[in-house]
C-alpha cells in the first residue's frame, strides 16, 4: 500500500508534506488533523497580541488552499481514537484510515501542574486558546504568568509591551534558566522590568482561587498576590498517548532513530512528540530538518537526519536574546566574551572547542558569525 497517513496539522506536518511533494506528485497523502487544518505559524502565538493581531489574522493559508495545494486528502476536526499495527488502520471519528507508511506529527500538550482553588488557569498552544485569551485579556489589567522560560518569557514582553502589568513567577533563579547561564539570563531583568514586568524566582504558584475581582494566588512562600488573569507558561509535554497504547516504543516522546522510524518499521514520528535518537527538539529548526529527511525516507531514498547547530531565538524585544543550547551534563564551562547593553558567552568543551553561545541584546546580531565558530 503506497500511501502516507501523517497526523497533524502544524508545522511538523505540514513541513513534511510539503517536502515530500517536491519529490514525488505520485504518492498519496492523507492528512488527519484534530482541528481545523488551517496553516499558521506558532511561534506567532507568543508574540501577537501586542501586534494586535486576533487569531483569524494568524492564519496564513486555509485547509482547503493547502489540500489543493499539496493535493492531499484532508481530514478536518478528526479525532484518532487508536492505532491497528497489524491492519495499517487508523480508528478516527470519520471512520477507519487505512496507511502504507504513518506519520505522528501530533505534537504537545501544555504540562499542568496540580493547583489547589476553584479557578481557571489558561494556557495557550493553538489557536482556539489564543482566541480564548484575547477574548479574557479584554477584561483584564494585569495578568500573572506561571513559568520564566522561553514561552514565559515571550508573552511577558508580548503583554507588557500592550500595557499589561506582568507578573512572571519560576522556581528557577533566572529567566530562561533551562536554557543559557545565569549572567546572560539575568539580562533580561531589567529592560521587561522596565516595560512593567515584575519578577518572582525560587518559587511556584500552590493555588488558585477566584476573588472579589479576578483571582487570588496563594504561593509557595505562603505571599498571597492577585490579578485579573492567570497564564500557565511552564512546559509542554510530547503528546504520545496514542503511541503508547498502540503499544510503540516511547520514553519521554516517541522513540525514533535518525531515520525518524519508530519501533514499528511502518510508522515514524517527528516535531514535539518525538524523542530523536534519545534527543526531544521542540524548536523550528529541528522540525524542518527533520521534515526534509524523513520526506526522502518516505520516497525510498537512504536518508537519516543529520542536526547541524540550530541556534534559539527568544522573541523578548525589549532585550533579544538568541541561544544555541547545551546538554545539562555537557563537559565544559560557559565564558564570558563580551558585556555592554547585554552580553556574548560562550560554552567551550574541554579541549577549547565552543559548542553552545548565548547572545543578548546587543549581541544577538553576532547569530551568524558565532555560529559559524561553534564546535558541532
Amino acid at each position: 500500500m503506497n500511501n502516507v497517513v501523517v497526523l497533524g496539522s502544524g508545522l511538523a506536518g505540514y513541513t513534511l508534506v510539503r517536502e515530500l511533494r517536491k519529490l514525488n506528485r505520485e504518492i498519496t497523502i492523507t492528512l488527519v488533523s484534530r482541528d481545523s487544518g488551517d496553516y499558521y505559524s506558532k511561534p506567532m502565538l507568543s508574540n501577537a497580541f501586542a501586534q494586535g493581531k486576533d487569531a483569524g489574522s494568524l492564519v496564513l493559508t486555509s485547509a482547503a488552499e493547502m489540500a489543493e495545494q499539496l493535493d492531499i486528502t484532508l481530514l478536518a476536526n478528526c479525532e484518532v481514537r487508536a492505532i491497528d499495527r497489524a491492519r495499517k488502520q487508523l480508528d478516527t471519528t470519520a471512520g477507519i484510515v487505512e496507511y502504507g507508511k504513518l506519520v505522528l506529527a501530533l505534537g504537545a500538550d501544555p504540562i499542568r501542574i496540580p493547583l489547589q482553588g476553584d479557578a481557571e488557569v489558561l494556557s495557550v498552544n493553538d489557536l482556539s486558546d489564543y482566541a480564548r485569551l484575547r477574548e479574557r485579556l479584554a477584561a483584564a489589567q494585569s495578568v500573572v504568568i506561571m513559568g520564566g522560560g522561553l514561552i514565559g518569557c515571550e508573552f511577558a514582553n508580548d503583554l507588557a509591551a500592550a500595557g499589561y502589568a506582568v507578573s512572571v513567577i519560576d522556581p528557577g533563579p533566572y529567566p530562561l534558566a533551562s536554557l543559557m547561564p545565569e549572567q546572560a539570563g539575568a539580562q533580561l531583568l531589567k529592560p521587561l522590568s522596565d516595560l512593567s514586568v515584575s519578577w518572582r524566582f525560587g518559587m511556584a504558584v500552590q493555588g488558585v482561587d477566584k476573588a472579589l475581582s479576578g483571582y487570588a494566588l496563594t504561593l509557595t512562600d505562603g505571599a498571597v498576590i492577585h490579578a485579573d488573569l492567570v497564564l500557565s507558561a511552564i512546559g509542554l509535554r510530547p503528546r504520545s498517548q496514542l503511541a503508547r497504547e498502540a503499544g510503540l516504543e516511547v520514553n519521554r516522546g516517541i522513540v525514533v532513530n535518525a531515520r525518524l522510524q519508530s519501533s514499528d518499521a511502518a510508522i515514524f514520528a517527528l516535531g514535539d512528540c518525538a524523542e530523536i535518537e534519545g534527543r526531544v527538539l521542540p524548536f523550528v529548526l529541528p522540525i524542518m530538518h527533520a521534515g526534509r529527511a524523513l520526506a526522502k525516507v518516505l520516497n525510498g531514498e537512504d536518508a537519516q537526519v543529520i542536526f547541524p547547530a540550530m541556534p534559539v531565538v527568544v522573541k523578548t524585544p525589549a532585550h533579544p536574546v538568541v541561544v544555541s543550547p547545551v546538554a545539562r551534563d555537557a563537559p565544559g564551562a560557559w565564558q564570558t566574551l563580551a558585556t555592554g547593553n547585554g552580553i556574548s558567552m560562550g560554552f567551550f568543551d574541554p579541549q577549547g572547542g565552543m559548542t553552545g553561545f548565548a547572545l543578548t541584546g546587543e549581541y544577538a546580531g553576532a547569530r551568524s558569525e558565532m555560529t559559524r565558530k561553534l564546535t558541532v
